[in-house]
């Protein structure tokens, strides 16, 4: 019997899986699609891996009725331990994979879409009869996405730099600075500093040059 998906998938990046009358509640299948829609593969593999060892819950936003608070990958709120779903989405996600591979697509993939419905529900059998069974019908897509390179991203933010910041010429840079008021320097003097010429004139002479020089003016008066 040929299933319709909900989603049309026409691109060639693209690839598709669905899993019909799975043993599992329509509840708890929505709440786990919401969360990893729009998630890379390998990270949706590793957190439903966690919440089926019970390391992390799922949050649950719609279907919270028994739901209490825990530690969850979205924060403290509401949230369950999906087991069974869990391992029935995982097997999911690994022909998802194995379906990529087929195609030859590379591991790098995003779920782009995530959608439960509910399929038919016939009775049980045996003690438990009269009671119907849950069943829901999932749909998985997923698109693969280029890994963007580090050397990619700083030359983007080099360029973004670059935008930001206009361009000056010499000319404009020489005028500038001769504009520039020049500024006082305050403080202590530098030991390396060498010293004016000014400043060499206005020091006073050492003590033998003024021997000196009062030898000679005594020379001069006796002539």
């Amino acid at each position: 019997m040929k299933y319709n998906y909900a989603f049309d998938v026409e691109k060639q990046n693209q690839v598709k899986v669905v899993g019909r009358d799975l043993n599992i509640s329509t509840k708890q299948a929505i709440e786990i699609c919401s969360f990893i829609k729009k998630m890379p593969l390998k990270k949706a593999r590793a957190t439903l891996e966690k919440v089926e060892k019970k390391k992390l819950a799922i949050p649950f936003k719609r279907f919270t009725e028994g739901a209490g608070h825990k530690k969850g990958v979205g924060g403290t709120g509401a949230g369950k331990y999906p087991v069974l779903a869990s391992k029935q989405f995982l097997k999911l996600l690994k022909s998802l994979e194995s379906n990529a591979q087929n195609k030859g697509l590379s591991s790098e993939l995003r779920i782009i879409h995530a959608c439960a419905q509910r399929a038919s529900t016939p009775f049980h059998y045996g003690r438990k009869r009269r009671i119907k069974m849950k069943r829901t019908h999932v749909e998985l897509v997923a698109e693969e996405t280029e890994p963007e390179k580090k050397s990619e991203k700083r030359t983007m933010k080099k360029e973004e730099a670059q935008k930001q910041t206009p361009k000056r010429s010499k000319e404009e840079i020489g005028v500038e600075a001769k504009n520039k008021p020049e500024q006082k320097t305050g403080g202590k003097k530098k030991i390396n500093e060498k010293p004016d010429s000014q400043a060499l004139k206005s020091t006073k002479p050492l003590p033998e040059q003024e021997k000196k020089q009062k030898n000679l003016s005594r020379v001069e008066v006796k002539k």
